[in-house]
């Protein structure tokens, strides 16, 4: 089954979120405006079931600071292993001849998004219990979709029925990100909105989701 959950991002802006649920895929998506704070609604999600029992892996990406100033985006995995997804411009570096990725002020790290998600991916459901996991994809936004390995195992992960997703995804803006409306378009998915004022409160729907997929793979 997948389920697919909130948006949320900019503070000025109201925030959306998408759930969709896939009676054969189990997961959980959401679509994000950021400043929202959806990162730390799916963490609270995981959070309340792993104290029932339920195994939970893949990434989150979080906000860099420095100085009160944001900086970039890391990738954080579940167990604690970090690395870079973004820094802007100035902190950024050199690509050393690589072709270089650019969302706004933003320079993607794609290598380092890569070699820590990815193997993430090839693991999920491998070990004992994969039925009662849930597999954390946040975020499948615009710095993570120029990995096309990466849009490949969100597809292959959630054609198959090893584990319940959990993830996020953006809200519509500008140009459309391909895999973002393949998954919104999709007839097995059901659709949250999220905002500040109401985050609160969808976190029992959301887990209620993940709970009912769990069942169905269980």
């Amino acid at each position: 089954m997948y389920v697919g959950a909130f948006e949320g991002q900019a503070a000025v802006n109201p925030v959306q979120s998408v759930s969709f649920v896939n009676p054969e895929t189990q997961s959980v998506d959401e679509s994000f405006d950021s400043g929202v704070g959806k990162t730390t609604l799916v963490q609270k999600a995981c959070e309340a079931l792993v104290s029932s029992g339920v195994g939970v892996e893949g990434f989150y990406t979080e906000e860099v600071r420095e100085g009160g100033r944001r900086v970039g985006f890391d990738v954080v995995t579940v167990t604690g292993e970090r690395g870079h997804l973004s820094r802007i411009r100035d902190v950024a570096g050199s690509s050393h001849g690589r072709r270089e990725y650019t969302v706004g002020q933003y320079v993607v790290d794609l290598p380092s998004f890569e070699n820590l998600a990815l193997p993430l991916f090839r693991n999920v459901g491998s070990a004992d219990g994969g039925g009662r996991k849930v597999f954390v994809i946040d975020e499948i936004g615009k710095m993570e979709l120029f990995s096309q390995s990466f849009i490949r195992s969100v597809r292959q992960t959630l054609d198959s029925s090893s584990c319940t997703i959990l993830g996020t995804i953006p809200i519509p803006k500008g140009k459309p990100l391909g895999l973002v409306e393949e998954l919104r378009g999709r007839r097995d998915v059901k659709v949250f909105t999220v905002s500040k004022e109401n985050r609160n409160n969808l976190l029992q729907d959301i887990i209620a989701a993940l709970q009912n997929c769990l069942k169905q793979t269980s």
